[in-house]
């Protein structure tokens, strides 16, 4: 297996672990007992909360696909509310919370702690320059329960990535609303009307975006994606699994696999009431 594609389906297999914060039930009520108002200041309040208490504008630049108006009702008010140490420690309780549901006896079992060193290894040994995301967050302290810092380690390749994959967008020249329009018009996406509404995004917001990529030749009049807008999504693909796949590269083939196989088990079962849905508006993949 090349270290891209290596890298690519461990995304598949960490991304959901990482995810489940996102989807647990446990996340509304747990983020309103600390003072917060609405799942998004939830989200949003507790994405950024390990950069400190940073305002909208940090929040728009390094999460890259919200619509500004949508993020600016979230935040800063969620500080006045709560404090970024209190965010990140309700955080944990979700995790803690919806993984032991999930997981069950084996949250504290020996796949889950091997994954865990194995990833927290990955990860810690990663460079931070030009990761505003990953960097804040390998800064915070290691969770000492097993299915926990496993999370955190999916957490850490996750946010590594996602701070690789805005580079590339941005090397390409596609904002985040431009990014949005092109996976749905690949089919690789939720529809166009659900992503507008997980996203904040306009109808005119949309179409202006769809004119853009238009006039660069990315989509055609049917809104498909033309062979140019392929090669463009194949480059900015091709570029996030290139920045990801250092750490993958230090692992021979038989290690790889392992880490792999148990990623992919304990993945899957996070495809239940009360976890994961697929197709999500998060982009998260089904494992596999």
């Amino acid at each position: 297996m090349q270290t891209a594609s290596a890298a690519r389906r461990a995304w598949t297999l960490y991304e959901p672990i990482h995810a489940i914060v996102y989807f647990a039930p446990e996340s509304l009520e747990r983020y309103r007992e600390i003072g917060l108002r609405g799942g998004w200041m939830g989200y949003f309040a507790s994405r950024s909360a390990a950069m400190g208490a940073v305002g909208p504008e940090v929040v728009i630049a390094t999460f890259h696909n919200f619509a500004p108006p949508m993020v600016r009702r979230a935040l800063p008010d969620a500080w006045q509310f709560s404090t970024p140490e209190r965010v990140l420690q309700a955080r944990v309780d979700v995790v803690d919370s919806a993984l032991r549901r999930l997981w069950g006896e084996d949250a504290s079992g020996d796949d889950v702690a091997y994954a865990a060193g194995v990833l927290l290894d990955m990860a810690m040994g990663l460079h931070r320059d030009g990761r505003p995301l990953f960097a804040a967050h390998a800064a915070l302290e290691v969770p000492s329960a097993p299915h926990i810092a496993l999370w955190h380690a999916c957490t850490l390749l996750r946010e590594h990535r996602f701070d690789g994959h805005v580079a590339a967008l941005t090397v390409h020249d596609v904002s985040g609303l431009e990014a949005h329009v092109v996976r749905v018009a690949a089919g690789d996406s939720v529809d166009a009307v659900t992503m507008r509404r997980f996203r904040g995004w306009t109808d005119e917001d949309w179409n202006a975006a769809a004119d853009r990529l238009r006039d660069r030749g990315i989509l055609d009049r049917n809104d498909g994606l033309t062979e140019k807008g392929h090669e463009l999504l194949a480059g900015v693909e091709g570029v996030t699994d290139r920045l990801a796949a250092p750490p993958w590269d230090e692992l021979d083939a038989a290690a790889r696999g392992r880490i792999l196989d148990v990623l992919l088990g304990l993945a899957q079962r996070l495809e239940a009431p009360g976890g994961l849905m697929y197709p999500n508006p998060v982009g998260v993949p089904r494992p596999g």
